[in-house]
């Protein structure tokens, strides 16, 4: 009798869950489908649309015939008399291996010396070093500009020229490919370093000082502790920061079209800034699109390849 009422109860319970789950998702599906028409209409659409026109004679004008051309576009990246693709993709690859690897240090060592326990005023600090990422691109790209402009009156020259002469003459920073792009990396670095900073701040103030007690108690010291505590579990919080700046990296469009416009003769093209150029001002874009197609494997590829090899670690 008693396992008779039980099954009932059992049945009873189900009717309701099922009532109880049913409201539930009654309630979110509005989100849910807001999020998902979003994406649909700002994410898969324009992608897809983008990978089409890669393979069209693609016109912007109205009743415009739009011929399917082929790989036509990509064959014309890579045949380029000008190299312009190729120097793109080596600018590209370039600003990820140098401003990848300084970002990341600056930022864990930054966030380790405030992390600190006899730095007062963390807040304060961390602020400081998040008002590079709120401040406007074009702003920072003005003070670059003038902190390194050519002549004698440019701030970088006025100090090492005129006051202290060590330059033998005023040093034309943006007419140089090799000046304009370590200006761009220090507008990068500059202006993204913050992030990273903050990130680890929260990253470090999350590790439990349990672990940094008993290290002292064995008798470690602070590199000791740095090396066999902070840095292992640090490891998923690194694994995030790295992937995304190596998809900042790839990105480079404000601060080369801000800074230099391409120059000096399209030597300081990134893959971004080159695909602006070719569809709003050349209005190729077919072409532009090709590149984009092209640019989007290789950001996934990688991506992919450190989010599988982040992924197989084990963290502490």
């Amino acid at each position: 009798m008693s396992i008779e009422i039980a099954g009932q109860k059992e049945t009873g319970r189900k009717p309701k869950a099922f009532k109880k789950g049913l409201k539930q998702w009654i309630a979110v599906l509005p989100f849910i489908l807001l999020g998902v028409v979003g994406t649909a209409i700002f994410v898969i659409y324009p992608m897809i649309k983008n990978i089409l026109i890669s393979f069209q004679d693609y016109s912007i004008m109205p009743n415009a015939v739009n011929p399917y051309i082929g790989f036509e576009n990509y064959t014309s990246a890579f045949t380029d008399p000008n190299n312009k693709v190729w120097m793109a993709i080596k600018n590209t690859f370039l600003n990820v291996f140098v401003t990848v690897p300084i970002n990341w240090f600056l930022a864990i060592v930054f966030a380790v010396l405030i992390n600190l326990h006899f730095v007062k005023y963390k807040i304060a600090f961390r602020t400081v070093y998040y008002l590079p990422i709120i401040t406007s691109w074009i702003v920072v790209a003005f003070l670059f500009r003038f902190l390194f402009a050519s002549g004698e009156y440019g701030i970088i020259n006025y100090i090492f020229y005129k006051q202290l002469g060590i330059f033998d003459e005023p040093i034309n920073f943006l007419a140089n490919y090799w000046t304009a792009m370590m200006v761009i990396w220090l507008f990068h670095i500059w202006k993204t370093v913050g992030w990273g900073v903050v990130i680890y701040l929260a990253a470090l103030q999350g590790i439990s000082k349990e672990y940094y007690e008993a290290a002292q108690i064995d008798g470690a010291n602070g590199v000791q502790q740095f090396r066999s505590i902070t840095v292992p579990m640090l490891v998923p919080v690194t694994a995030f920061v790295l992937i995304n700046l190596i998809n900042g990296a790839f990105n480079f469009f404000p601060q080369v079209y801000f800074i230099t416009r391409g120059g000096p003769m399209d030597q300081t093209q990134t893959l971004p800034s080159l695909m602006y150029i070719q569809a709003f001002k050349n209005f190729n874009f077919g072409y532009a699109s090709a590149v984009a197609v092209m640019m989007g494997i290789a950001v996934f590829l990688l991506t992919y390849t450190q989010m599988k090899k982040f992924g197989n670690q084990r963290f502490l």
